[in-house]
């Protein structure tokens, strides 16, 4: 072998072997985690996790399992076309158990930035479309189904219950592709909706922007969803509107600790357009 070849393909065989160390520790940090673990009602469970060391920092994961089997007719979204509010005050208004905030927003002039149906009505019609919502959310009694945007002609749809956001990350088993550019490629608290090999339709937020949590890019948030067994999954908005909310489960019913009063608590909320939820 040449002699100057030989220290180049020793390098290389030596970091493939760290990253691939890394990223099997990060799985098994996921997969044999001990999570605390709230029942919330039969088919209903709260998850969360404290991680000092996923992804080489800290991070706070809280997520909410649903069995479809025993509640697909229940889940729901919430809109409004203009105001925006807490997602804490969707849930509330809604009759929900437990909820998860929802697509893009206009913070200037309020609704949606992005399509969303609620019952057949059409309450936001999308103002521009962008790159990253490219991923289509449809609840009927009948399934949930999480889509590429690319698949569905949403506008003509009859599906009662539609919205698009994303990006999407994993489709049919399959990670998709994620363009390179800030809004994936940072860490930001992250919101999203997966629906697992098991039938079961999981709202999962990752808190951020604080020293206790990181947050994740979004190929670290496929990762994550991809070991907690997620055939298909979608980011929804993140940042400071990051909310998972459980009713009763603290003052406000929100689990997490959303980052818009940059305060490591619960009362951090951030009014949006839309909610994803499970009626009680």
């Amino acid at each position: 072998m040449n002699k100057k070849i030989a220290p180049i393909l020793l390098s290389f065989l030596l970091l493939s072997q760290l990253l691939v160390f890394g990223q099997s520790a990060d799985s098994v940090a996921v997969l044999n985690k001990e999570w605390k673990i709230i029942p919330i009602k039969k088919g209903v469970t709260w998850k969360q996790g404290h991680f000092e060391k996923l992804f080489g920092s800290q991070q706070e994961i809280n997520l909410v399992e649903i069995d479809l089997k025993k509640h697909r007719k229940n889940i729901h979204l919430a809109a409004d076309p203009k105001e925006l509010k807490k997602t804490s005050e969707f849930a509330t208004e809604a009759g929900a158990l437990v909820a998860i905030n929802g697509g893009f927003f206009d913070m200037k002039n309020g609704g949606s930035w992005d399509y969303v149906k609620v019952d057949n009505h059409v309450v936001n019609t999308t103002k521009k479309k962008t790159d990253r919502a490219n991923a289509i959310l449809l609840i009927d009694k009948k399934a949930i189904e999480i889509q590429p945007d690319s698949a569905v002609n949403y506008e003509q749809s009859t599906k009662p219950n539609i919205l698009l956001s994303g990006p999407l990350l994993i489709h049919r088993g399959q990670d998709a592709a994620l363009a390179n550019n800030p809004f994936n490629t940072n860490r930001h608290p992250r919101s999203a909706v997966a629906i697992t090999r098991k039938n079961k339709l999981i709202f999962l937020v990752v808190d951020g922007r604080n020293s206790q949590a990181a947050g994740m890019n979004l190929s670290e948030l496929t990762q994550t969803l991809r070991w907690l067994g997620a055939k298909h999954a979608m980011n929804v908005d993140g940042g400071g509107s990051s909310t998972l909310y459980v009713k009763g489960a603290t003052a406000n019913g929100v689990v997490n600790h959303p980052s818009d009063n940059k305060q490591f608590d619960h009362e951090g909320q951030r009014p949006v357009a839309n909610i994803i939820y499970l009626k009680e």
